[in-house]
């Protein structure tokens, strides 16, 4: 008999444990048996008179009526079509390509199995192509088994996985679902379905880890039957109710992590820092120029309240492009620096840093020159830290952090270093949280005070759906922004095919030319720099070149370089035109958003260093070079960097891309609309939702085989509450062990490594 925590080499021995582990990283039992079935092949599937959809898989049974061998037109070899008559009134047509190797078997007259995804050649017309198939014995013959398979693709593999000494035992293809898995080339899915048989026939009952009141109240079948009938289904009801019961462990799992993440946090001890009436955040409330959305007040309320607590805040703030968070988090900071202690705010690039200690400067005037002539009485300072700053100003700064003189500091990854000190660290605030590894937050938040926990608040403007936000950062409260500051223009966006309208290229160049006459700024966006980007060529996984050398046909994206010069001795000739990209030295940049910003250059072409943060109210126009090389969430990012003054913005999508296809929908998508958790959802559904939290969020791809992050709100809501409930009345999970095993068997050691330190 076998447990779950069994080595897979001493159930199955060493060869098949050996393939398992190189191919999936199977080492267990329960590893095993947690790789659920991609599809089921059902037996018999019948043909309604609705036609099945294109790129279904689906497995029929019948008789072959024809098999006729064709030679292929186009290259050497040959076809084989076939007719099979499934007893539903109509013909299924299949084709196999091979048609010379299959026709020995594959011939009119014989009963046969065939699986294999639709394909649709013309309107109305469908076939399988290239199938996997099975011959099989008459259905009223007197063998119980078949002495010799002849087939090929999973369905051979399926019978000569159930072959014994007397032959092939049919009994298994009398299974209404057929279970296949996930394979590879050099693991099939017949070998892995061998395999959960073995270890099935095998396994002890297994002991159950959610308590029977759970279950009872939410009708979840036992796990012992779930991991079972997940694999061997006998009717479509079992592999719901599996599904079912699988889908909350692992939402459980993941909540009780996160729970725990919580109960952590919640027990350790933070400065309190209560709003004082006459401190710095209030002299800088009296002197906004512009009145805060309800919005944003609601959001101050918030934080303040959770900066008066001797508990650190652990808060994410989202919100739009544009939506005011920086002065939220501005608000906050100063609250901090009233009560004596610093902030320190992490961006992600030294644009972005630069650019925030630009802005700030500006917002707090005298009360962010401590120590200058004709300071405010209660002003303080503000620092910037980079990695490419020169000795002696960075010294400076470092010098200002480490003896409290700098209430606020802004940097890059260069504040995490050693080097870098602070007197009394009592804030962290991280802009664009997602662009950050949790270690580099972590090491930030290291640098306060013995025992201390700095407060922690993360922003971003990329719209988090619900269900995503509850799964991977639910151990964070969060606020949203949902309104725009009075001033903020509308964006229109347009696509540009420049491949079935050319010419409306040059009419983007004299919309620049047009908002430039007007006294307005435009931004040319590029995916690439080019120049020693090897002739063209790309670069793919492993750094491999991926262009001429590689006998691939090189990319036709235009780069930054080459648009520069195109429009500089071109069409946009007679204007100001800056170039900005993230190999120039940093000093490059800054001066070059300097200028930008004060009007000395028109038109900057730019690669995605613009993405997020910089802020030009004169900016109105916005052109994206192949923008079907942008992600959806990338381009509502870029274009949010226009529109933000008293005139409304264009942004225009250029793209080779088909007409009709995916690339093209996407981009139509985009510019329909500048909802920005409208487009998050459908950038996540057209991703694999294992890479919906990224190098972020390690071991997701594993971990989550059932759970959808965007559909099954309440099923993670649901385990929400419970996680919550559970860790509270029994923190370390000491009286559960059964769930403290479940969390870690469904989210694996690197994950659980990377969220204990979040």
């Amino acid at each position: 008999m076998a447990t779950l925590s069994d080595r897979l080499d001493h159930v199955l021995g060493a060869k098949a444990a050996g393939s398992l582990s190189d191919a999936f990283d199977m080492r267990t039992v329960e590893d095993l048996l947690r790789h659920y079935p991609l599809r089921y092949a059902t037996q018999g599937q019948p043909l309604t008179e609705e036609a099945p959809e294109d790129g279904a898989h689906i497995t029929v049974i019948g008789r072959i009526t024809k098999a006729e061998l064709r030679p292929m037109r186009q290259r050497r070899g040959s076809l084989l079509k076939v007719v099979l008559d499934t007893g539903s009134g109509r013909g299924v047509d299949v084709t196999f390509f091979n048609g010379d190797k299959v026709k020995y078997a594959v011939r009119e007259g014989a009963r046969a199995m065939m699986s294999g995804t639709v394909n649709y050649w013309r309107p109305g017309q469908w076939n399988l192509s290239h199938p996997g198939y099975l011959i099989l014995p008459e259905a009223d013959g007197d063998e119980p088994t078949l002495t010799t398979v002849r087939g090929g693709g999973d369905l051979r593999g399926i019978a000569q996985s159930a072959k014994g000494a007397g032959g092939v035992d049919m009994s298994f293809f009398e299974r209404e679902f057929i279970p296949v898995y996930p394979a590879t080339a050099k693991v099939q899915s017949w070998e892995i379905l061998a395999c959960v048989r073995q270890v099935l026939d095998q396994l002890d009952p297994v002991e159950d880890p959610l308590p029977a009141d759970v279950r009872d109240e939410r009708a979840l079948m036992p796990v012992s039957d779930a991991l079972r009938l997940i694999h061997l289904p006998e009717h479509q009801a079992d592999i719901e109710r599996a599904r079912e019961r699988l889908r909350f462990d692992e939402a459980l799992a993941l909540q009780l992590v996160l729970a725990e993440r919580r109960h952590e946090v919640s027990g350790r001890t933070a400065r309190a820092c209560p709003p004082r009436p006459d401190g710095i955040a209030a002299a800088f409330d009296e002197r906004l120029p512009f009145e805060l959305t309800e919005g944003q007040r609601q959001v101050i309320t918030e934080i303040s309240a959770d900066l008066s607590r001797e508990q650190p805040m652990h808060r994410l703030l989202q919100g739009e492009v544009g939506s005011g968070k920086t002065i939220v988090a501005l608000h906050a900071m100063l609250q901090v620096v009233d009560a004596g202690q610093q902030c320190a705010l992490l961006a992600p690039t030294e644009v972005l840093a630069a650019q925030h200690y630009r802005s700030l400067c500006a917002m707090l005037g005298d009360l962010g020159q401590a120590g200058e002539l004709g300071a405010a009485e209660t002003a303080t300072r503000v620092a910037l830290v980079t990695g490419s700053m020169s000795t002696a100003t960075k010294r400076a700064a470092l010098l200002e952090a480490v003896t409290g003189e700098a209430g606020i500091v802004i940097g890059t990854h260069a504040l995490i270093q050693d080097s870098v000190e602070f007197f009394d660290l009592g804030m962290v605030v991280v802009d664009e949280q997602h662009r950050f590894g949790v270690e580099q937050r972590d090491a930030l938040r290291a640098k306060a005070k013995d025992g201390i926990s700095p407060h922690l608040l993360v922003m971003t403007a990329t719209p988090i759906p619900r269900t995503i936000a509850m799964t991977t950062l639910g151990d964070l409260e969060t606020s949203t922004l949902t309104q725009l500051p009075r001033g903020r223009s509308p964006i229109a966006s347009k696509v540009v095919p420049r491949r079935v309208h050319p010419n409306w290229v040059d009419r983007a160049w004299e919309r620049i030319t047009e908002e430039v006459a007007a006294g307005r700024q435009a931004y040319v966006v590029c995916s690439r720099i080019g120049d020693d980007e090897d002739g063209g060529g790309t670069r793919g996984k492993g750094g491999k070149k991926r262009g001429a050398d590689s006998g691939q046909e090189p990319p036709t994206t235009q780069s930054v370089l080459d648009v520069f010069d195109r429009l500089r001795t071109g069409p946009l000739a007679h204007l100001r035109i800056g170039l900005l990209h993230g190999r120039l030295p940093a000093d490059e940049k800054d001066q070059v958003m300097r200028d930008f910003n004060a009007g000395d250059i028109d038109v900057l072409v730019c690669t995605t260093v613009v993405e997020v943060g910089v802020d030009v109210p004169n900016a109105t126009v916005m052109v994206i070079v192949d923008a079907d090389r942008f992600g959806v969430s990338q381009l509502h990012q870029l274009r949010g960097r226009i529109g933000r003054g008293k005139h409304p913005g264009l942004c225009l999508l250029i793209t080779d891309a088909a007409p009709g296809g995916p690339a093209m929908t996407r981009l139509e998508a985009v510019a329909a609309t500048t909802d920005g958790f409208e487009l998050s959802v459908l950038d996540l559904r057209q991703r694999r939702e294992g890479d919906v939290l990224g190098s972020a969020q390690s071991g997701t791809a594993r971990s989550l085989r059932l759970l959808s992050l965007l559909d099954d709100l309440e099923v993670i809501t649901t385990a929400q509450e419970l996680a919550r409930t559970l860790v509270a009345d029994d923190p370390g999970l000491t009286g559960h062990p059964g769930l403290a095993a479940m969390m870690h068997a469904a989210v694996d050691s690197e994950r659980l490594e990377y969220l204990a330190k979040s």
